[in-house]
Formats: structure tokens, C-alpha cells, sequence
């Protein structure tokens, strides 16, 4: 109840308040400012459910290791903008662990590897879109574990959408406001990338779902996780 209670007035509540207060306190830069809040914001009820879930130690040490591993493959393939395991190490996660470790495992991936990549006002937004791909990758689960096609496409929709909730971002925090012209260049410009990533997710998956998936298979199977 108490976790319900709280994620409800974060949602009903904390939300509305941050967007009222950005509107009234910051002026010109009161949608860099709302944007901020909302993203931290929607990233609490994600991590305090999952801190007070049922989940063993077994569970909590499988998570770290995917951190650990989804941060050092974006540190690794630093050189190479855009083709980062990121995307494909959190989806893999939640297809296996459920929604609530996809989002922990992508906004955690995006926090800690800003460490090195330089963390900033887009590092909530970040954790946002990652977590986002990981939750709804846990919400899909059972069809992408079906076929590997329906994986793959996921791959290379969670490329489109992480860059189209970064540009966003993008729009927001230089412009002062959000502008549908400028939203539509930024999503132009940013074309390549977006593909580059598109194709990378997609690229990772077919490389890691089979050998990754055999061994969550066999820990499921071994530690009920």
C-alpha cells in the first residue's frame, strides 16, 4: 500500500507541482528545468519497487553483473559513436528478469557509465530512455522471447526511440520550449545516429541473445530467479 500510495502522489501530485512551479519560477528555461525534475521523478517509484521487491541476492548480484557489463561495452566501444551492447545487455535482462530489472539495469547503465562519459542535465533523461527500453522490453518479454525476428525489430525500434527521447531533450534544454520545427530537425540531423544505433542494437542481439539466454535459462532453471 505504501508503495502504491507513493507512486501515486509522485504521479499526481510531485509532477504537476514540478511542472507548475518550472512554469511559474523558471521563465525562459522552465522546460530544461521540468523536463530534469519529471525524469528523476519518473525514475522513483521504478527504483524503490524494485529495492523493496521479494528479489534474492542471487537476483541483485545477476543485476550488477549486467551493469557492470552494459557500462564497460559502452566504455569499450567509446571510438565508435552510436554502436554501443547497451541497448541489447538491458533488453536481454528484462526479457529474462522482468520489467522492474530492464529499468533498473538501464538507468543504472546510463548513471554509472556518465562517470566516464561526463555526467550532466541529460544523464536523468538518459536513465529515463534506457530504462524505459528495459521495462517495456520486460512488459513484451514472452513474444520476444518467441522469435528472433520480434527481437530484432525491437532492437531496432529501442535505437529510434532512445534518439527520439533524447532529442527531445535536445529541443527543450536549447531552445527554451519545445518546437515542433526544430523538434523534426534535430530528429533529421540526427538520422545517422539513430540508424548507427538501430542497426547496432540489432547487431548485439543476434551476437549475445542465444548465449546470454542459455545462461539466464540454466539460472532460472537452477535458482528459481
Amino acid at each position: 500500500m505504501l508503495k502504491k500510495a507513493l507512486t501515486v502522489a509522485i504521479l499526481c501530485v510531485c509532477i504537476p507541482a514540478v511542472v507548475a512551479g518550472g512554469i511559474w519560477l523558471f521563465g525562459e528555461q522552465k522546460y530544461a528545468w521540468i523536463t530534469l525534475c519529471v525524469a528523476v521523478l519518473a525514475c522513483v517509484p521504478f527504483f524503490l519497487t524494485f529495492e523493496k521487491s521479494r528479489a534474492g541476492a542471487q537476483k541483485l548480484a545477476l543485476l550488477a553483473v549486467m551493469t557492470a557489463l552494459s557500462v564497460a561495452g559502452r566504455v569499450l566501444f567509446a571510438a565508435l559513436p552510436g554502436f554501443k551492447p547497451v541497448t541489447a545487455l538491458v533488453v536481454l535482462t528484462a526479457m529474462y528478469f522482468g520489467p522492474q530489472a530492464g529499468f533498473m539495469a538501464g538507468a543504472l547503465s546510463a548513471l554509472l557509465s556518465n562517470f566516464y562519459f561526463g555526467q550532466g542535465p541529460w544523464t536523468p533523461m538518459q536513465m529515463l530512455a534506457w530504462g524505459m527500453v528495459g521495462f517495456l522490453a520486460g512488459v513484451f518479454a514472452a513474444r520476444l522471447r518467441k522469435g528472433r525476428v520480434s527481437l530484432l525489430l525491437y532492437g531496432a525500434f529501442a535505437g529510434v526511440l532512445y534518439s527520439f527521447v533524447m532529442d527531445i531533450w535536445t529541443v527543450l534544454w536549447w531552445d527554451g520550449g519545445f518546437n515542433a520545427a526544430r523538434y523534426a530537425a534535430a530528429l533529421l540531423s540526427s538520422a545517422g545516429f539513430t540508424a548507427v544505433y538501430a542497426v547496432s542494437n540489432v547487431v548485439f542481439l543476434l551476437l549475445l541473445s542465444k548465449p546470454v539466454g542459455r545462461v539466464f535459462a540454466r539460472l532460472q532453471q537452477k535458482y528459481g530467479l
